[in-house]
């Protein structure tokens, strides 16, 4: 009996055993599939380790730039902090690459890992913002144009000096409340842009967001699961969440009683109530917490690409002091040729500003690769290189802007480079230089369908900001520095170092 029990027990774990050795293998046969397809292609650096991670996030731009020179035309791959390899595909696949349905190449699925959503919850596939922003704040533009300018002109009178004399200012601390105050605006209106509480709430979230990211960043990437949302980076986040959640929710349940209880009352002009409008037009009952959260998507995307845009505008302009006459002197003109007005048609005429703003995007990227895609589906390209399902793709766009092949004298600062090609080249000139151009050489708002659907406001916005600063200030660098700032660089995140100084001064009548 002893026997037969000890024999049965034996049966059993043999069964266990082999039921477990055949569930590791189907579980590491993908995997190990994975690797074999991926190992087909060149790689460029060491394999991933916590070695290479740690000089990924030091050296990025420099990894990106000596593959560039090694690859540029072809395909190759480079471990990066997150512990994976990503696929580098050259520019001259882009129009085969955009092509590929959103089922195969998946923009969404890459932003949750650049932006770590698995903790930090950013909305970042609400398809009714992105549809919101093109069908109803770009086409609204031309008549917010005049909304937009006079809220710029409320922002710098409150935090701006009088700079009567040289006066040294935080310029991102100044530029990030004029953006929170002037998008909100158009996001959520008269009510709220100017509140104090509504603008701590924008722009404490859009820095919690980016610290949490970066925090997020610095751990390696099997230890995200446990520590992340331990974080007091992620913790702050959380708690920003809901305070600028319950700040706004208020707001957004005032309009839905004021639409249904006030014959008198209008709709605002802004993207709160747009939004709204779209959410409930098929008698749907709105998901307050859900445009909140859509808000504050809008939010972060808005106030922190542009503040560090207008920001490099500013740092470079202040070692470019010879920059300054011709800008002057163009915004000047152009307000003459429309009553005094900055108006849509004054905008599209200051193309010495917009070339000069489209030059310091490609000198000062803001972001070392463009095109990130997750590969949901197995691609092979033209070339005969196949990418696997589950591998990250993304263009080297900052080596590829000094690139003297695509931008003659690359390495060289041209202000008016764009301006140049515009007014001396062909048609199809004018329009690839412009400073919301999107094509394969002009990545700084993406590429394809997914390019950034809100550049247009964000280029009117910037160049009222800028126009206004260079017709009232000089700008220079303090304690007769000549160098510009360097950018702050961890791993493929680029930026303007946010606690630096400038001086400016009113002009001098």
């Amino acid at each position: 009996m002893e026997t037969q029990s000890y024999a049965g027990l034996t049966h059993t774990l043999q069964t266990v055993a082999i039921a477990t050795l055949i569930f590791a293998l189907c579980a590491c046969i993908p995997k190990l599939d994975y690797r074999l397809k991926l190992a087909k292609l060149p790689v460029f650096g060491a394999s991933s380790s916590e070695k290479q991670r740690q000089l990924y996030i030091k050296s990025a731009k420099q990894i990106y730039s000596d593959g560039y020179k090694k690859f540029k035309n072809s395909v190759y791959r480079i471990a990066t902090q997150d512990g994976e390899d990503t696929i580098i595909v050259p520019l001259s696949l882009l129009p085969e690459l955009r092509k590929l349905p959103d089922n195969v190449l998946s923009f969404p699925h890459a932003i949750k890992n650049l932006m770590e959503t698995r903790y930090t919850k950013l909305e970042t596939e609400s398809q009714v913002v992105i549809h919101s922003i093109k069908a109803d704040l770009t086409p609204a533009l031309g008549r917010m144009t005049a909304t937009i300018r006079e809220e710029v002109d409320v922002a710098m009178e409150r935090y701006l000096p009088a700079c009567e004399d040289w006066t040294e200012i935080m310029i991102y601390k100044s530029l990030v409340d004029i953006v929170a105050q002037v998008s909100g605006r158009v996001f959520v209106g008269s009510e709220l842009c100017q509140d104090p509480k509504y603008l701590e709430c924008s722009i404490n979230y859009t820095m919690d967001l980016v610290n949490s990211v970066t925090a997020i960043k610095a751990l390696r990437p099997w230890l995200r699961p446990i520590l992340a949302p331990r974080l007091p980076e992620v913790q702050r986040l959380r708690e920003r969440e809901r305070t600028a959640a319950e700040y706004l929710k208020p707001i957004i349940k005032q309009r839905q009683h004021a639409e249904k209880n006030d014959p008198r009352w209008q709709k605002p002009d802004d993207m709160m109530q747009w939004l709204i409008t779209r959410c409930t037009a098929d008698g749907t009952p709105l998901d307050v917490a859900a445009l909140a959260k859509n808000q504050l998507g809008l939010i972060f995307a808005a106030i922190h690409t542009t503040t560090m845009t207008a920001t490099n505008i500013l740092y470079t302009l202040a070692v470019t002091p010879e920059y300054v006459g011709p800008l002057r002197e163009e915004i000047r003109n152009v307000l003459a040729d429309n009553n005094g007005e900055l108006s849509t048609r004054a905008l599209q005429q200051m193309e010495k500003l917009d070339s000069y703003m489209k030059e310091v995007n490609r000198y000062y990227t803001p972001g070392l690769t463009t095109f990130n895609r997750r590969v949901l589906k197995g691609v092979t390209l033209s070339n005969g290189q196949y990418l696997p399902p589950g591998v990250l793709v993304e263009v080297p766009s900052e080596a590829m802007y000094h690139d003297s092949e695509f931008y003659p004298e690359s390495d060289k600062f041209d202000g008016l480079r764009h301006y140049k090609l515009r007014r001396d080249g062909t048609a199809t000139d004018h329009a690839r230089n412009q400073f919301v151009t999107t094509n394969e050489q002009n990545l700084a708002f993406g590429y394809g369908r997914h390019a950034c659907p809100g550049r247009f406001f964000a280029a009117n916005e910037i160049k009222l900001i800028v126009a206004r600063l260079i017709l009232e200030f000089d700008i220079k660098m303090p304690e007769g520095l000549t160098e510009r700032y360097a950018q702050v660089e961890t791993g493929k995140n680029t930026m303007p170092h946010p606690a630096k100084q400038l001086l400016l001064r009113k002009v001098q009548s």
